[in-house]
């Protein structure tokens, strides 16, 4: 019998919209840790415990029963008492909690003694009020003051924060309880006497308000919260999602909970409808704002909401950069960093409101508008952001290659600013072949990528327009680009490319998983694609649960690092396209059965950030990242990708068409789509691996006509993967 092994972290997550909650697995939060209430970047409880006569309850069993709502099972510890001994485990109490804008906590307890039990029941709260950004870092800054006040008439406790202009406040009030509650020595205390058999019930009410507007409790218990408007929002978001079967239970899980994790962090956009909103990146530290996360969580939405991306597209363009400001790192027409509200922000201590510290967004907000254009067929959507992607165009050309040596490379102007700016942005990701830091202005690999990739989907849609000319001027930049790049980064001797270019513009030859977007993007050459696989799946590089970020032979190698040999989920989903758009589908199978067999074994198979980089053999599993995100949109989405390799779906809603390119595996013989949405049609298709090794598929709804086989390496840019233009070896 096989032993199942759950890997994850051993806490209790449950968020809506801004505001989340971090706690033990026993609902509580002990001070000083990292975990709290946080709302609008601010953690507006930090403390947060709960006794019987001052002692402690022990743990039965907790877990999330929706994204948003979690409960907890407790039994007391023998209690000595005015009226005599209470034997440990003769309470019972249970404590459901649900965050929807504000917090509903319902607190049931129950006398399986013999015996009437008198106590009082305390819960202490402290609030610190500190901004994200310190808790994340461990050097939190007292700065303004901290009032409270407790109305026993009106049963409310309200606890504020004020520094100048900045202000934050939490009310807590206390509900339909059975006895009244006093407030003292920074407890609510309860009177509680139970007699044999007999129940008590309370609630708690948590609002939370940033001096501007106010995230109010739900009034509603837990079994009426999860009816209520969020949880239908949820379900009829998913409705109207992709649905998958398959006969392999393993991905089936694996995709449901992305899709559950994809519905947990939309961020509701104002003025719209709750099908209007922008992903937030992950839980904890990552709830607001992040341009590349948005951009690539879009693209991976692609198959499963194709209007996914309408948020992001709208957001992002209204943020986009007009005058250069060193301190945020913005320039005219580059598309934002992260966005941040809280303490530290509001002052500008630190640059992100918002901060414009990305080399990537900017080309692929470009890519994710083509994308977006050609799942949904929408032209409308190329009016409304065409003068945002010409902003972008002129970012690239201007900002983006700082000394017009052809070549796109970033290096802070900020005082506050960010060191790395790819999608690898921790301090220490870039490394020689020594495991010294590289030193800047720095051209990463698949920043080339990503704006070759843009111009060629830019040309298509001046194309689209009837901008001839304009479109040809931008493949001709691709086409030169292309060459440069081929020549520069390349190296023949390891049949791979650099990792990036210094700043004396020398190749930083360590090996990491950069390439492979290159791949994605199609700026390698056909006759080079099949070295570059070859290299990212040799050992050092490809751990069995994934592909590595760094070499396992590389001097800064550190399976548990960061991004110097950790697995990345979205990393590798998008290598995994580039496997697959270059003819690589056993490979790109490889990758989708290694982050599938990886899923089943974290909590609620709910993927994380990031993971350690471990080899895989017959006797281990994955080990978790101490920190990591969960859950993680762009981790989350990364199954989404795998899906659309492993089928080769490639949508023409301008043309009214789908082409598919199916390769399933061995392992996962079998595949039905449910409402799959390309423009105005929808459909129903069931794919089949067959005995030879060849895969088949069927419209059981939609016109059958529309659909097609295409191989899903003539897809991308509007033209084939890789132009015919000679290369010089390097």
């Amino acid at each position: 019998m096989a032993l199942e092994i759950a890997v994850g972290p051993q806490k209790l997550v449950i968020n809506q919209g801004s505001g989340f909650a971090v706690t033990e697995q026993d609902g509580q939060i002990n001070w000083p840790t990292d975990k709290g209430v946080y709302y609008s970047d601010t953690r507006m409880i930090s403390s947060w415990r709960i006794y019987a006569d001052g002692e402690e309850w022990d743990l039965l069993n907790s877990g999330n029963i929706a994204f948003f709502a979690a409960r907890i099972f407790l039994a007391n510890r023998k209690l000595i008492t005015e009226a005599g001994e209470v034997a440990a485990g003769t309470l019972g109490l249970a404590v459901s909690r649900s965050l929807q804008g504000g917090i509903h906590e319902d607190f049931d307890l129950v006398n399986h003694g013999s015996s009437t039990a008198q106590f009082n029941l305390e819960i202490a709260l402290r609030s610190d009020f500190a901004d994200l950004f310190e808790v994340k870092s461990g050097a939190i800054v007292r700065r303004g003051h901290v009032a409270t006040s407790w109305s026993r008439a009106r049963q409310t406790l309200t606890t504020s924060y004020a520094n100048k202009d900045f202000h934050r406040r939490v009310t807590v009030q206390v509900r339909n309880a059975e006895s009244a509650a006093v407030y003292a020595n920074g407890r609510l205390s309860f009177d509680i006497e139970l007699a044999p058999g007999a129940t008590w019930h309370a609630c708690l009410l948590y609002a939370f308000s940033n001096g501007k507007t106010k995230a109010a409790a739900p009034k509603e218990c837990i079994d009426h919260a999860l009816q209520a408007k969020s949880a239908r929002h949820l379900v009829e978001w998913q409705a109207k999602c992709l649905g998958l079967k398959t006969s392999n239970q393993e991905f089936y899980r694996f995709y449901h909970q992305s899709l559950e994790d994809m519905g947990a962090l939309r961020l509701p956009l104002e003025g719209t409808d709750h099908l209007g909103f922008v992903p937030a990146a992950g839980i904890p530290w990552f709830v607001g704002l992040f341009g590349r996360d948005s951009l690539i969580v879009s693209l991976q939405n692609a198959m499963v909401y194709p209007d996914f991306p309408r948020g992001s597209l709208e957001v992002l363009g209204r943020l986009q950069a007009r005058k250069r400001d060193d301190y945020r790192d913005a320039e005219p027409g580059k598309i934002m960093h992260e966005l941040r509200t809280g303490e530290l922000a509001h002052f500008k201590m630190i640059p992100h409101t918002p901060y414009y510290g990305t080399a990537d967004a900017t080309p692929l907000y470009l890519i994710v508008l083509h994308n977006t254009w050609r799942s949904i067929g929408d032209a409308g959507l190329l009016e409304r952001h065409m003068a945002t992607a010409e902003r972008c165009l002129e970012w690239i050309d201007t900002y983006g290659d700082r000394d017009g040596d052809g070549f796109q490379e970033y290096q802070t102007r900020s005082t506050a600013g960010y060191e790395n700016q790819g999608w690898k942005d921790s301090g220490e990701a870039l490394v020689y072949p020594d495991g010294t830091l590289v030193k800047g202005p720095k051209a990463l690999c698949e920043l080339q990528g990503y704006v070759y990739d843009a111009w060629r989907r830019m040309a298509e849609i001046y194309d689209a327009l009837g901008k001839r000319q304009r479109a040809a001027g931008l493949r001709t930049k691709a086409a030169n680009l292309y060459r440069r790049f081929n020549d520069t980064f390349w190296n023949e001797e390891e049949g791979f490319y650099a990792f990036c270019l210094d700043g004396d513009k020398t190749p930083v030859w360590s090996v990491a998983s950069n390439p492979g977007h290159c791949l994605w993007s199609g700026i390698v050459p056909r006759d080079r694609a099949a070295r570059v696989v070859k290299r990212l799946m040799a050992e050092d590089m490809w751990s069995g649960w994934g592909i590595r970020t760094l070499s396992a032979k590389h001097a800064a190698f550190n399976p548990h690092s960061y991004q110097n040999g950790s697995v990345w989920p979205h990393d590798n989903g998008l290598i995994a396209l580039g496997f697959r758009r270059y003819g690589f589908a056993d490979e790109a199978a490889m990758i989708a059965r290694d982050l599938s067999r990886a899923a089943s074994y974290f909590e609620q198979h709910r993927m994380p950030e990031l993971y350690a980089g471990l080899q895989r053999d017959p006797t281990n599993f994955p080990v978790q990242y101490l920190g990591a995100n969960v859950p993680q949109a762009w981790a989350a989405g990364s199954c989404f990708w795998l899906l659309q390799a492993m089928l080769g779906f490639q949508a023409d809603a301008p043309d009214d068409r789908l082409y598919l390119d199916p390769a399933l595996p061995e392992w996962m013989p079998d595949v039905e789509l449910k409402n799959v949405q390309v423009g105005r049609r929808g459909f129903d298709i069931g794919f089949h691996r067959q005995s030879d090794g060849k895969t088949t598929w069927e419209v059981l709804r939609g016109d059958q006509r529309a659909v097609s086989q295409r191989s899903i390496a003539t897809f991308g840019g509007g033209d084939s993967a890789a132009p015919d233009i000679a290369v010089t070896a390097a």
